[in-house]
């Protein structure tokens, strides 16, 4: 199918499946391989923080939930600093959506559907194959990871964080505020800790 094909086909589907068929060209384009891992060192972050660790981010997600237990809070640190560090991806930014996406909370469900800390949908998830369900949170960061960092690469770091909320047609930019905002709170709290 000619890339035309692909558009006129995406621009007939709804949101989600426009979701999903983009993450499926990335894994068709990438032969399979969009989750390989890769060491921090390959992935690079321009702008991103040498500081921040997964001990800054469980801070960071504690304060905005503080019924998450230690455990969940050490996962959650983790997560957001291995899969931004995999897809290349500012890990304050990742917190930052996360924080807006779901209020830090690995269980809440959007009326519409979307799931777990990144509010990912589950369409979105099953062609990754990833291990758990789609509220594990290993799984639902890793998801959200590699969905954010396809939009950034595909439109640039503004419309990509705008297009993490509304797909491919891109209705306003009060999610992107809500980001930025969030994640310059993110850079404060961990100057303050620094």
């Amino acid at each position: 199918m000619s890339s035309s094909d692909s558009r006129k086909v995406a621009s007939g589907l709804g949101r989600k499946r426009v979701g999903a068929a983009i993450l499926l060209g990335a894994l068709s384009l990438s032969g399979g391989r969009a989750l390989e891992s890769r060491s921090p060192v390959e992935a690079t972050v321009p702008g991103a923080r040498a500081r921040i660790d997964a001990a800054g981010v469980a801070r960071i997600v504690g304060a905005a939930n503080p019924t998450l237990s230690a455990r969940e809070l050490d996962r959650i640190g983790g997560a957001v600093l291995r899969y931004s560090a995999k897809y290349a991806i500012d890990p304050e930014l990742v917190t930052a959506v996360l924080l807006v996406e779901s209020g830090a909370r690995p269980w809440v469900r959007s009326p519409k559907g979307a799931m777990g800390l990144m509010q990912v949908m589950p369409e979105m998830l099953e062609p990754m194959a990833l291990a758990g369900n789609s509220t594990t949170i290993e799984s639902n960061v890793e998801a959200g990871c590699f969905i954010l960092a396809h939009n950034i690469r595909r439109l640039g770091e503004a419309e990509g964080i705008s297009a993490y909320f509304w797909g491919n047609d891109i209705r306003g930019d009060g999610y992107l505020q809500r980001v930025q905002a969030r994640r310059a709170e993110v850079r404060r709290l961990l100057d303050a800790d620094a």
